[in-house]
């Protein structure tokens, strides 16, 4: 381990020192006070987070997963540690120096300690998830793909066993009104979307907000991102968080 950093796991008993996703200050942040609801709930069914702590620079990285089972994410994994997400550097000088894979590591020895299949991650070109790159690096490799620009990577421990893939992600039930999904795994969607939310109902649009509060409805999402997305009138508006600026610029462009 580099001098200047170690990784810890956050509990439920020290998550609210730490903080996530940026979030500090519980008072203030009813998004931190939904996550940490949410991670004590599932901390028992295998779910962990691991923080990166720099004696300089404090907080400056994280990596979530869960058992496969357990994914928010509309994939079938179950017998792999899945990973929800992963970020380094809040600083830049922090970013480029394998923290990265320091994290991927301590969960892949993890999977490994659980006998476990594997370890599989969703990753994107796009906004608000991991690219595929540092996972190519460290030996996964792509076997599913969902549009726009999603792709399933897995490292199997056992080259035998069973590939994870995506699930159907229908649109059928969304194919009227505007329809806001959200999940308290993203902490991102929660002062946005009540924004979002009046915004449509001044737009005199037929609004309605599903929450994901569970693993099963999750899996369930018709975006592969899982835990957000906004539909309307059955076509995709957003992967993953947006403004609610953002929003009000995607429904000017479509009149």
């Amino acid at each position: 381990m580099v001098p200047d950093i170690k990784i810890i796991d956050l509990t439920p008993d020290n998550i609210a020192d730490y903080g996530v996703c940026g979030y500090m200050d519980v008072g203030k942040h009813p998004e931190l006070r939904r996550k940490i609801e949410w991670f004590s709930k599932y901390y028992p069914k295998g779910l962990r987070i691991k923080a990166l702590l720099s004696a300089s620079g404090g907080y400056q990285g994280m990596l979530e997963y869960i058992p496969g089972e357990y994914a928010h994410r509309p994939v079938i994994a179950n017998g792999y540690m899945f990973i929800h997400c992963i970020f380094v550097g809040f600083k830049k000088e922090f970013k480029g120096k394998g923290y990265a894979s320091l994290l991927i590591e301590a969960c892949i020895n993890d999977a490994k300690t659980a006998d476990m299949k594997g370890v599989a991650v969703v990753t994107r070109n796009g906004s608000f998830m991991a690219k595929k790159d540092i996972f190519l690096k460290n030996g996964f490799c792509q076997v599913d793909r969902a549009k726009p620009d999603f792709e399933l990577l897995v490292l199997k421990f056992d080259p035998e066993s069973e590939d994870p893939r995506f699930g159907e992600m229908s649109l059928n039930d969304y194919s009227e009104g505007l329809t806001v999904l959200r999940s308290p795994q993203c902490p991102y969607s929660v002062k946005n979307v009540d924004a979002i939310i009046q915004t449509a109902k001044k737009m005199n649009l037929d609004t309605r907000l599903i929450e994901h509060d569970d693993a099963e409805s999750a899996q369930r999402s018709p975006c592969a991102f899982g835990t957000f997305c906004i539909i309307n009138n059955g076509v995709v508006l957003s992967h993953h968080p947006i403004s609610n600026t953002r929003f009000e610029n995607i429904m000017r462009s479509k009149k």
